[in-house]
């Protein structure tokens, strides 16, 4: 395993299809940015540029879908339009390909209310937003469906993050924040999107805790969990459906607080101990006022977190690990502008051996001085 030192990550973010066929991000720099598609499968990675006649807005969002395609989020006025690009041959000679584009729709927007993609679906080929308002948030399908954007669901209370259950697409988690007696209070729950919204709790370690889902593996049921019910806010972990309580180990508490989950290993079902999980750990000062990335590599069956430096170019601090237990960062510079580093989860060390004394034999009898015997 090769151990990089560590880098400053690029803040483009860079998002990953569900099945890792794709991944998209927002390419250029100032005023001049575009989409970009890169493809994951085969011997090596490779992307394609989707750039249109006028230049994206660095607010846009992209996300990939399974069929190559990827989904644009633009704000324009006072709504949010969602746009499928694609790449086509149809450019002059010596031009390369141009990119075409399928309008979705858009959603409005009032003031007040922000709009954002959620992760990829993982039938990976819908896509969803939330609409956040002051007292309410929306769940829009905004690809998909046949007429456009269509809302599946609201929500009482003002949601945040988004973590899919299931391997369908049925199952959205979302940290809701709602008013209580002591001030606002945050607790993760699970929406069914096919039952109109219906809302279930997901997590409640404690009535006045902010309790927020980070990353969830639906193979194993793994859940990765940030909450201050300790006593301050901790990473912990739990099992969906278990009635275990959630544990926070010792090792995630020396990473901080502030890292951040970003892959867990699939394929080890029902084995929630044995999923590798990758953090992504921010540290400040890197002489520039900015912050450096490193990378945390854990496993919930260990007591030990290995500390590693991102690859330089670490591109939004993602990745996807694979079931064979193989993580994949990836990372553009300019002598390498699309590429991926691949690593394994190192053996943990053994845990110390308690060493306990070696009880001696007996000591033979001896005999007993006549004048310290018993009298007969």
């Amino acid at each position: 395993m090769t151990v990089c030192a560590i880098e400053k990550t690029s803040a483009t973010p860079f998002t990953i299809a569900a099945d890792g066929s794709y991944a998209a991000r927002l390419a250029g720099d100032g005023e001049a940015r575009f989409p970009e598609r890169w493809t994951l499968t085969g011997p090596e990675p490779y992307a394609v540029p989707l750039p249109l006649a006028q230049p994206e807005e660095a607010d846009s969002e992209v996300l990939p879908l399974a069929d190559g395609r990827v989904l644009i989020h633009r704000r324009v006025a006072e709504r949010h339009g969602f746009a499928l690009l694609y790449p086509t041959g149809g450019g002059e000679a010596g031009a390369g390909p141009r990119t075409g584009e399928l309008q979705l729709g858009a959603v409005p927007a009032a003031d007040g209310v922000r709009v954002t993609l959620l992760p990829p679906s993982p039938d990976g080929h819908g896509a969803f937003a939330v609409a956040v308002g002051p007292a309410s948030t929306t769940v829009w399908q905004v690809a998909g469906v046949p007429f456009g954007p269509e809302r599946v669901a609201r929500i009482p209370g003002r949601c945040s993050g988004g973590v899919w259950l299931d391997r369908a697409g049925r199952l959205l988690a979302l940290d809701r924040e709602l008013d209580g007696p002591g001030g606002p209070v945050t607790k993760a729950v699970a929406v069914d999107l096919r039952r109109g919204g219906e809302i279930s709790p997901l997590l409640q370690i404690a009535e006045a805790s902010d309790d927020r889902l980070l990353l969830a593996d639906p193979d194993s049921g793994l859940l990765l969990i940030r909450s201050d019910a300790p006593g301050e806010p901790r990473l912990g972990w739990g099992v969906l459906g278990s009635a275990r309580p959630v544990r926070f180990p010792e090792c995630l508490r020396a990473v901080g607080a502030s890292a951040t989950p970003f892959a867990v290993q699939p394929g080890q079902v029902l084995m929630p101990e044995s999923c590798g999980v990758a953090l992504r750990v921010d540290e400040a000062g890197d002489g520039y006022g900015g912050s450096v990335a490193g990378l945390a590599l854990w496993r919930p069956a260990d007591r030990h977190v290995f500390r590693l430096g991102a690859p330089a170019g670490w591109l939004g601090g993602t990745g996807r690990w694979t079931p064979e237990g193989r993580l994949h960062l990836p990372y553009a510079t300019p002598e390498v502008p699309c590429g991926l580093m691949g690593m394994t989860l190192p053996l943990s060390p053994p845990p110390p051996v308690r060493l306990d004394p070696i009880p001696l034999p007996p000591a033979p009898a001896r005999p007993v001085p006549l004048q310290q015997a018993p009298l007969g």
